[in-house]
């Protein structure tokens, strides 16, 4: 028999910001937004149900994407469970480029390991797992480890390292009404990108991790970017045109992860036309406040 715990167990898991400029899928923000997911082993089916984002649009079997990866997670860790019921209540605005697929991904691959006590699931493995279903580590990293992530991947898969933002760091998030898709905002961009570009994106990342763990008054010149934004304009000119605005008022920004929503940093005005604004605390990682003991199911 497999041994799983019977009562409910909760992640709260938080939104994040990637690439942060010119760190292309590799820098990482945990954001003080989140998500909270109760899970519980069933007799048989998996049944979801979602409050907040996502309330009437998402589905509610096993084609949830928390579904989905907790089943994944649930054949590393050695056996699947009859059934599984899920409790979504959503804060993390959906298809916005402030990772509600890796929010939902972290939080499947976290309370599947939390349901199969006993059974060693390290940190690192959770990274690879996870990032390997979303596609690209840099939204999984700071949702599983919080914080300011590097991310990136080897022949074995991806792997992290957090880093500790300087206290001066204050986010402000602008989220449009429209929303963005990042299968989309992926293939706007060219294979090939000018050899100067790419020279100017690694100055400006290396200079980024300064920024964000030491120095915040460099955030506006680690902050620019010549490798993807530029690319993606056409698709979300709003965002665009907001990003150049804030950086012309010497207001460090960018497009968070592949957009629509928009990073900044510092006294960012909050009543921008068109955006929702949100000043935000730099966050931990995904939670598990409520576990239980095992026992045989």
């Amino acid at each position: 028999m497999n041994r799983f715990a019977t009562g409910p167990v909760t992640v709260t898991v938080p939104a994040t910001s990637a690439n942060l400029g010119p760190g292309f899928d590799a820098l990482g923000l945990a954001l003080g937004l989140s998500d909270e997911v109760t899970a519980e082993i069933t007799g048989g089916g998996v049944h979801v149900e979602v409050t907040g984002e996502g309330e009437g649009v998402l589905p509610g079997d096993e084609r949830h994407l928390v579904a989905q990866a907790a089943m994944r997670a649930f054949d590393v860790l050695g056996a699947r469970p009859d059934g599984l019921r899920l409790y979504c209540r959503n804060a993390i605005p959906q298809a916005r480029g402030l990772g509600s697929s890796s929010a939902a991904i972290v939080a499947g691959v976290t309370l599947a390991a939390a349901l199969t006590p006993g059974v060693e699931f390290p940190l690192a493995e959770r990274v690879r797992l996870a990032a390997e279903i979303e596609g690209h580590p840099d939204n999984v990293a700071p949702c599983l480890l919080g914080g300011f992530t590097i991310a990136w991947t080897e022949a074995d898969g991806s792997r992290a390292v957090r880093l500790e933002p300087d206290p001066r760091v204050r986010p402000v998030v602008y989220v449009p009404d429209d929303h963005g898709f990042t299968a989309h905002a992926r293939a706007a961009l060219p294979g090939r990108v000018p050899h100067v570009d790419a020279a100017f994106n690694a100055g400006r990342s290396a200079l980024l991790v300064h920024a964000i763990t030491a120095a915040p008054e460099l955030l506006l010149a680690a902050t620019d970017d010549r490798l993807h934004q530029q690319y993606r304009a056409p698709a979300m000119q709003a965002s665009a045109q907001l990003v150049a605005d804030l950086r012309g008022k010497g207001v460090p920004a960018a497009v968070s992860g592949a957009g629509p929503s928009v990073l900044a940093f510092g006294d960012a005005p909050m009543d921008v036309d068109g955006f929702r604004a949100y000043r935000l605390a730099v966050a931990d990682g995904a939670k598990t406040p409520t576990t239980n003991r095992a026992s045989t199911v």
